[in-house]
């Protein structure tokens, strides 16, 4: 266990070690057991974490909000667009200011090419530690929230088990392809072997590819790319099934939509979870489009724990603010 992780700033998935992300879900889980015995576990008393949202939220805002209270602190809620920021407070001013003001700053930006130097630059001015709750390029806290699921429903031993990160349609806008990036990075460092699947026009960031398929190969599991939806889920032990735009491909979001919309075919529906194993386990960091994107009766199946998966973003993010603020 790593025991000193104060100060940390977390933004990218490969910021902590392996064994700095087992100390974070060993604290999660004895989080989550506290919360239900109603023990009290106020390690952040008197502290406050800024919470700063250029793009709206529902899971993320809840979570990061009730986390800090259940720990004894209090997270500041503040939009973007309610900031003097389009008025001349740069990164470095929010950096210094923040960091003088509130214990712990944290940041959704998902803008292309703009989040995550946002977040870095806020960082390098800040004396206390800024936490991504998300960017364009990685969403670490969803993530951590997915591999303490995944331990839970199939034991902390992952090795030779197979998730499917693949590529869904939805109708409803282009959506950041930082869940998936973030999924390829941490899964084979947990012994997970880790099948993409997406169409041509829905690449992720070639340098994310190469450190994926570097942690794939440094901890001994499988990294593939497919381009069939239906080749990829055979005898998967997880299916995590979501959309993301090609933005590679292109920006234009009227040019995305109708790339987008020639597979309208790939959809998380019951015919897909047949070809994984019996007890495979269908994840979706929500929200997600309905009979679109996932047909009901998966997203509502007994195989499907995304519910788990939302709560589970609280006692994962617990676990990092406590451990670095």
């Amino acid at each position: 266990m790593q025991t000193y992780l104060k100060g940390r700033d977390l933004i990218g998935d490969l910021d902590f070690t392996k064994e700095e992300v087992e100390t974070i879900l060993d604290v999660a889980f004895d989080l989550k057991r506290k919360r239900a015995l109603g023990e009290e576990h106020a390690y952040l008393r008197d502290k406050v974490l800024a919470m700063l949202f250029f793009f709206s939220s529902t899971r993320t805002r809840g979570s990061f909000e009730a986390g800090m209270a259940q720990l004894g602190g209090h997270a500041a809620f503040i939009e973007s667009r309610t900031t003097q920021i389009s008025h001349g407070d740069t990164e470095t001013e929010m950096g210094e200011i923040f960091g003088r003001y509130f214990d712990g700053i944290a940041i959704r930006h998902v803008d292309w090419g703009i989040g995550n130097r946002y977040l870095n630059l806020v960082a390098e001015a800040s004396r206390v530690p800024v936490l991504n709750m998300q960017c364009e390029y990685y969403h670490p806290h969803q993530c951590l929230a997915d591999l303490m699921t995944i331990m839970e429903k199939k034991g902390r031993d992952l090795r030779g088990r197979k998730i499917v990160v693949s590529w869904a349609y939805a109708s409803s806008y282009l959506k950041p392809i930082s869940v998936p990036q973030s999924l390829i990075l941490q899964m084979p460092r947990f012994g997970l072997d880790v099948t993409l699947a997406h169409p041509k026009e829905f690449e992720l960031m070639p340098e994310i590819m190469e450190q994926a398929r570097e942690q794939a190969e440094k901890h001994k599991t499988s990294f593939e790319v497919v381009d069939d939806m239906q080749d990829a889920v055979e005898g998967a032990d997880v299916v995590y099934a979501k959309s993301w735009g090609p933005l590679l491909t292109t920006r234009d979001q009227d040019e995305g939509k109708k790339i987008q919309d020639q597979y309208k075919d790939w959809i998380a529906d019951q015919k897909l979870m047949s070809l994984a194993k019996d007890d495979a386990i269908y994840m979706h960091p929500l929200p997600a489009d309905r009979d679109i994107e996932v047909t009901s009766e998966v997203l509502d199946g007994p195989q499907s724990v995304v519910f788990d998966e939302a709560e589970n973003r609280l006692h994962a993010q617990k676990a990092v603010m406590a451990l670095t603020m």
